[in-house]
C-alpha cells in the first residue's frame, strides 16, 4: 500500500521543515569554511491503523450482467463490513471498471468472450484487533481480491520528530568529530537536510494468502521501523 506510505512520508518531511529549517540559502558556501556529515536513526513503534484494499471481481457474457453481478456481490461485502468498520474507521471506493475479455486464436482477430467488472474498496481500520475478522468477513461475503494491507500511524508527528532529531544529532556529532580532527572550531549550522524517511512496513501478500487458509485469519502487525537520515553542514573557523 503505497498511498499510506506516501502520506506518512510527506507528514514527516513537513515536520522536518518546521524542526530543522534549511539555512544554506542565506549564505554563500563559497565564502565560508564548512564540514559536512550524515547521521542515521531508526525507531521501532507499534502501528495503530491498518489500510486494506478489498476487491470484488465478477465475469459474465455481457457488460450489463457483469456489472449487475458485481453490484450485488459488492453490496454483500460492504454490508458484512459495516459492523466491523463502524466507529473504528471508514471505507471508500477507490476503483471501478468494466472491461472486455478476449479470446485469441491463430490467424484470427481477437474475439470478445465476455466482460469483467471490478470494484475496489479501501478500508481504513483503527482497531487492529479486528483485522483478521474483517478479512474473514470480506472473503466470506464475496470479496475475491485483497490486493494490499499496510500498517501505519494515525498521528506520525511524534515519532517523525523523534527519529529526525536523533538522526540530526548523530549527523552533527559526526561533523563535529571531523572538525575536531581537523583542528577547526564549529561556529554555526549552515544547513540540515533529510535524505531518507521510510516509515511503513507492509505485510507481504504471500503471508496473507497462507493466513487465509486457516479457520480464522491471523494477522500480526509487528513493529513499524521508522528510519531517517540527515546531512548537516557546519560552519568552521
Amino acid at each position: 500500500m503505497r498511498h499510506g506510505n506516501q502520506i506518512l512520508m510527506r507528514r514527516c518531511l513537513l515536520l522536518y521543515l518546521v524542526l530543522l529549517p534549511y539555512a544554506a540559502s542565506a549564505q554563500d558556501l563559497s565564502k565560508v569554511h564548512f564540514v559536512r556529515a550524515g547521521g542515521e536513526a531508526t525507531i521501532q513503534t507499534k502501528p495503530d491503523r491498518v489500510q486494506i484494499s478489498i476487491g470484488v471481481t465478477t465475469q459474465a457474457a455481457t457488460a450489463q450482467a457483469a456489472a449487475a453481478q458485481n453490484a450485488l456481490q459488492s453490496s454483500a461485502v460492504l454490508d458484512s463490513l459495516k459492523g466491523i468498520v463502524e466507529g473504528r474507521g471508514e471505507s471508500k471506493t477507490t476503483g471501478y471498471n468494466v472491461t472486455p475479455q478476449y479470446a485469441y486464436a491463430p490467424n484470427q482477430p481477437p474475439r470478445v468472450k465476455g466482460y469483467e467488472a471490478t470494484n475496489t474498496v479501501l478500508v481504513t481500520l483503527d482497531d487492529l484487533s479486528q483485522t483478521g475478522k474483517l478479512l474473514d468477513a470480506a472473503s466470506g461475503s464475496g470479496a475475491n481480491n485483497v490486493s494490499s494491507i499496510s500498517f501505519t500511524l494515525r498521528d506520525s508527528s511524534p515519532v517523525c520528530a523523534q527519529v529526525l532529531a536523533e538522526a540530526a544529532t548523530k549527523a552533527r556529532a559526526n561533523a563535529e568529530a571531523i572538525a575536531k580532527a581537523l583542528g577547526v572550531r564549529v561556529t554555526g549550522v549552515l544547513s540540515a537536510e533529510p535524505q531518507e524517511i521510510t516509515p511503513v512496513r507492509p505485510i507481504p501478500m504471500a503471508q496473507m494468502a497462507m493466513a487465509r487458509e486457516k479457520t480464522e485469519t491471523p494477522i500480526e502487525a509487528g513493529n513499524l521501523d521508522v528510519h531517517a537520515s540527515v546531512i548537516v553542514t557546519l560552519e568552521v573557523q
